[in-house]
């Protein structure tokens, strides 16, 4: 399938995700509000914080406010595409309507991934939009437009991280018929990513957590660095930008494989 024809396959997903949302336009506009009041209350809590610090660790208020706002512009996007699809992985199993999606012709793994768009979260990413350009202006560094590419890239392999690791659990129901607490773990394990790596320094302890969790399992480095990078803050060492884009692409090809494998293990509701 060509790729324009992926092209409207994904128009089509759109469409039908924006049907069904004004068709309950009640919950789709109660979502937004709701959304609206968890960022407020994230920006509320840091900025009492910060009324009592000049800074935590080395990032100053505006540029966590930018740290924050990339992880808020990467959960919002896996949010949207992805994780409404991965979570419901093994209810097409368990009913057999995977059987129907196998017979399709187009790549599995994309019409599993993309088919149900949750498009409340678009509110959210123009929450972090607005919290990054505040941040980078009140942060008072010029920003070149080598870094905004860099930081698109970073942000882009960010998601692509979360999204491999997401899916990648999510396949495994093919095994253990459901998939709930493989979903519990990811987000017990990317709740570290909420917070910059260098926060975990200081103790034996954090600096157990801020390795594992950045070079064993990166998601400290891939929501950290590209906040690092837009706000011209100092990269120590200097190549974590290259170990970034490598584990996204490293673990979207392991989750790949992880996928395609899991596949071959699936029987047919029928069989």
């Amino acid at each position: 399938m060509s790729v324009v024809r992926y092209r409207r396959v994904l128009a089509a997903f759109f469409r039908n995700a924006l049907v069904r949302e004004m068709s309950f336009r009640g919950n789709f506009f109660i979502t937004l509000i709701t959304r609206g009041f968890w960022f407020a209350v994230q920006i509320m809590l840091f900025d009492l914080i910060y009324r009592r610090v000049p800074q935590i660790n080395d990032w100053s208020r505006a540029e966590y406010f930018g740290f924050m706002a990339t992880g808020m512009l990467v959960n919002s996007i896996v949010e949207a595409c992805f994780m409404p699809n991965c979570a419901r992985f093994s209810e097409l199993i368990r009913t057999g309507d995977l059987d129907f999606v196998l017979l399709k012709p187009i790549d599995t793994q994309f019409l599993v991934s993309l088919e149900k768009l949750e498009l409340s979260m678009v509110s959210q990413m123009a929450f972090a939009l607005g919290l990054l350009g505040y941040s980078v202006v009140q942060a008072g560094r010029p920003v070149e437009a080598v870094a905004v590419i860099l930081y698109l890239l970073l942000v882009a392999a960010a998601v692509t991280f979360f999204y491999s690791l997401m899916i990648g659990l999510a396949s495994l129901s093919i095994f253990f018929g459901r998939n709930q607490g493989l979903l519990d773990f990811w987000f017990y394990v990317t709740i570290f990513a909420r917070y910059p790596s260098s926060i975990y320094s200081g103790s034996p302890t954090g600096e157990v957590v801020r390795f594992v969790f950045s070079y064993v399992l990166p998601i400290l480095l891939v929501v950290t660095v590209p906040a690092r990078v837009l706000l011209g803050k100092t990269l120590e060492p200097s190549w974590l930008v290259a170990i970034t884009l490598l584990a996204a692409g490293t673990t979207f090809v392991a989750a790949r494989a992880v996928f395609l494998g899991s596949l071959r293990h699936y029987r047919s509701a029928s069989s």
